[in-house]
């Protein structure tokens, strides 16, 4: 007798989504300094001109294929191969071979827009080349006076961005995952292009009674999210999904809170909703890393709006996949 042996099926059939991504924070790098990265399944080169600007490039050379984020430096306005100082410029291009008069019009690096923008190192990314296809908002709360600064935290999880993103359309799981007593009433559920708007209301009981506020979810594409938390205290996650592969993602989360006058509370508040956050998370990735997608779910009828989600989601990806039955 014999038995036939298939692979085993992938948890997720995506291929990695396109879109903005954040890749790093300004300060990370001092303007001049050269890392290693590894993000949208690729090896990558980031580093700051000595103007200060940020650049993100494929790392293997083109001449010999040395990793330029390891032991590459920067020379003004060229990052310089470790190998045999080939410089290239932000434009991936060649810009000088240190050991001849000509250079090589077909070395290039690929090269991703990169912006700085809202506290982030944003990178577009698309497995096409395609340029950019929306802006990431200016959010006017971050580095105001009247907000305090970022409270941040960083995850990598063993899942993919959508499947992360997928939970603020669920608001049911808060009250089984993370043990809350009340669940958030979805009242609308918009998308345009690139955007999505998820309006919805909560409610809160303290010492004194029941307290009613708002947690409304901004997406800007696949990796930028804004979410405003009203009522006890006004707050914002700005929460960026970034993949670093087809089986993992990186999440960064970075809280602001409007300030009291009591610079202790805003630091006690903060802390509260980090910590709530941190733990929420954490509560989370284990479902996160053992659940497979079910391209067809047996919903219920007061669930959120997933299937909607879904289908908004799906715009961001350029390649060709296909969704197994069942």
């Amino acid at each position: 007798m014999t038995t036939t042996e298939t692979a085993p099926r992938r948890r997720f059939p995506f291929p990695i989504p396109f879109g903005w991504f954040q890749v790093a924070y300004p300060d990370d790098l001092a303007p001049g300094e050269v890392t290693a990265l590894h993000y949208f399944g690729r090896d990558l080169v980031c580093w700051r001109d000595e103007a200060g600007e940020y650049h993100l490039q494929d790392a293997f050379c083109p001449h010999l294929g040395a990793h330029i984020g390891v032991g590459g430096h920067v020379d003004g306005e060229h990052v310089v191969c470790p190998f045999h100082g080939w410089k290239f410029a932000a434009d991936g291009s060649c810009a000088d071979i240190p050991y001849s008069q000509r250079t090589n019009k077909k070395a290039r690096l690929r090269t991703y827009p990169t912006i700085v923008r809202n506290g982030f190192v944003l990178a577009w990314y698309h497995p096409y080349d395609e340029p950019p296809q929306w802006e990431i908002p200016v959010i006017p709360e971050i580095g105001d006076p009247g907000w305090s600064d970022f409270y941040s935290s960083s995850y990598v999880i063993h899942t993919v961005p959508q499947e992360m993103s997928e939970n603020g359309a669920d608001p049911a799981h808060f009250r089984y995952v993370h043990g809350t007593d009340e669940v958030a009433e979805v009242e609308t559920y918009d998308t345009d292009g690139p955007c999505s708007v998820m309006l919805s209301k909560q409610s809160y009981v303290t010492p004194r009674g029941v307290t009613y506020g708002r947690i409304d979810v901004y997406n800007y594409g696949p990796g930028f999210s804004k979410v405003w938390f009203s009522g006890i205290v006004d707050a914002i996650n700005i929460a960026t999904t970034t993949p670093i592969d087809a089986e993992k993602t990186q999440v960064r989360f970075n809280f602001i809170v409007r300030k009291f006058d009591d610079e202790r509370m805003t630091s006690t508040v903060a802390d509260a909703f980090v910590r709530e956050i941190n733990k929420q998370i954490q509560e989370d990735r284990p479902i996160w890393e053992h659940k497979r997608f079910l391209p067809t779910p047996a919903l219920a009828d007061t669930d959120g709006p997933i299937m909607k989600f879904r289908k908004w989601y799906s715009q961001f990806y350029a390649e060709p996949y296909e969704v197994p039955a069942g």
